[in-house]
């Protein structure tokens, strides 16, 4: 294959997943945000994976993202195209009916092929094969199971066998249990890779790490505040829906910057100041609200405890930053932490000390221990 055809088949996929979510969106979409959100997703993950096969032609992670953006964008398409009794609506709807599960599975594979594009072992070489032959499984009884294919179209399945209708009806019942084992493998396999791995492939790792972290805390937000706004209708529903659209695309944006190495080594910085700000956060929003509490409950006036306490708030939060950092830091980058106070000690002493021969100890006792090299050398010029 020639470098220009490679690099033509590498912008087919967000080329045909934009034209799937234009289809879908023109013929059976609405003004509704949260589609539009959940199908500029789908070209995100087929642009991703566009960029990382053009890059790295031999990485499977590149094409299965591809193949991620293009079957959900289709498959959208497909099944409002069935539900609304279009010509040759049966068999598309019976199509997209088996092909349901590799959306998933496909995903899944280039999360555990993440980022080298290879299995960690032939153990996970035979659990990825577990997941394929699953999800195999599950289509073929999708397929033959009996009964309509969509509750909105009514279309029944024209492959369906009734003389073991029971059976399928429980097969088919269980296979959210194939979902669960298939979502549990993909991340068993990226947890074990991550404690194997060192170097540039655990930099690309802690990407997708910090937006699955960040990616289950914006969730758990969106359980709380569901607790207290109804979010099954209206404005609530359609800005939940945005922000389910937009972690969607998660696994994909840590891929393009893992895979392509852009800004790699900035993750420690941002996992950094995610911890160091969330706890902060948490810290001054739990202490506002007690004050708030408090200070109402005491005076009877709650616009002055709410004044009170955001100056309260507002006075704390330099120190309580420094004192969250330094938390942090000792907790978390431990060599960090370390080589800061030892930097911070040579300081203090240096203000004291005047012996030559004891301040080079000083200073190559230091750098040993910050930066630890091979060999160290000090080097000073006479002053005259």
């Amino acid at each position: 294959m020639t470098a220009r055809r490679h690099r033509r088949m590498t912008w087919i996929a967000p080329a045909l997943a934009l034209g799937f979510v234009i289809a879908h969106q023109v013929a059976y979409g609405s003004a509704d945000a949260a589609e539009w959100t959940f199908g500029v997703g789908f070209v995100v993950y087929a642009a991703v994976g566009g960029l990382i096969a053009d890059r790295y032609p031999r990485n499977p992670v590149g094409w299965l993202f591809c193949a991620v953006g293009v079957v959900f964008a289709a498959g959208d398409f497909v099944a409002d195209y069935a539900d609304h009794g279009n010509p040759g609506a049966t068999p598309l709807a019976v199509l997209n009916n088996a092909t349901g599960p590799a959306s998933l599975v496909v995903l899944a594979l280039a999360l555990m092929l993440f980022p080298t594009g290879r299995h960690l072992s032939a153990g996970w070489r035979r659990a990825a094969a577990f997941v394929i032959a699953a999800n195999v499984a599950l289509s073929l009884v999708l397929t033959l199971e009996p009964g309509k294919l969509s509750a909105i179209s009514g279309v029944e399945n024209p492959l369906g066998v009734e003389a073991a209708a029971g059976l399928l009806h429980a097969l088919a019942d269980a296979g959210s249990l194939v979902i669960v084992a298939t979502v549990l493998v993909a991340l068993a396999a990226i947890i074990a890779r991550f404690r194997a791995a060192r170097g540039i492939e655990r930099q690309q790792l802690k990407w997708l790490a910090l937006l699955a972290v960040l990616a289950v805390a914006v969730l758990a937000l969106l359980l709380v505040i569901a607790q207290f706004v109804n979010l099954d209708t209206g404005t609530g529903q359609v800005a939940a829906g945005v922000v389910l659209g937009l972690l969607s695309t998660a696994p994909a944006l840590a891929a393009a910057v893992a895979i392509l190495r852009y800004r790699l080594y900035d993750v420690d910085v941002v996992i950094n100041r995610a911890l160091v700000y969330s706890a902060l956060t948490a810290l001054l929003g739990a202490t506002y609200l007690g004050l708030v509490l408090l200070i109402g409950l005491a005076v009877g006036k709650s616009g002055f405890a709410v004044a009170v306490s955001t100056l309260a708030v507002a006075a704390l939060f330099r120190p309580a930053r420094a004192r969250v950092q330094a938390t942090v830091d000792r907790r978390f980058y431990r060599r960090r932490y370390d080589a800061e106070q030892a930097v911070a000690g040579l300081g203090a002493r240096l203000r004291d000390q005047v012996e030559l021969d004891a301040l080079s100890r000083e200073l190559r006792g230091v750098v040993d221990e910050c930066l630890q090299p091979a060999h160290v050398s000090l080097w000073l010029r006479a002053v005259r």
